[in-house]
């Protein structure tokens, strides 16, 4: 092999080594490449996640309320009850007071 065939023979395994590498590169850049599309998928789904964490929040803020309203009508339901059944504990009372009343006048 002379000096010509040699210094072609170079070239033109330098270019087919420059063709495979630029090659190569277009393909990688291909594959991980973002497209707009891809862009617009993500915000679309960052909004949305921000709205659900939102609704989220209202979700938790109106069951705390409900929660204390209705521990509120439960302390509320539990004193009235307490002061029904002294009301009858003190009605029962009265009632056998009176019944014993009356057993002793009649015995009298």
């Amino acid at each position: 092999m002379n000096r010509t065939e040699f210094i072609i023979t170079t070239a033109i395994i330098l270019f087919v080594a420059f063709v495979v590498g630029w090659f190569a590169n277009w393909l990688v850049h291909r594959a991980t490449r973002v497209r707009q599309s891809d862009v617009a998928d993500l915000d679309r789904m960052s909004q949305e996640l921000h709205e659900a964490e939102e609704t989220r929040d209202q979700a938790i803020t109106y069951l705390q309320q409900r929660e204390a309203e209705l521990t509120n009508q439960l302390t509320q339901t539990e004193a009235e009850l307490r002061a029904a059944m002294d009301g009858l504990r003190d009605a029962r009372q009265d009632a056998e007071q009176l019944r014993a009343h009356v057993e002793r006048m009649r015995d009298v």
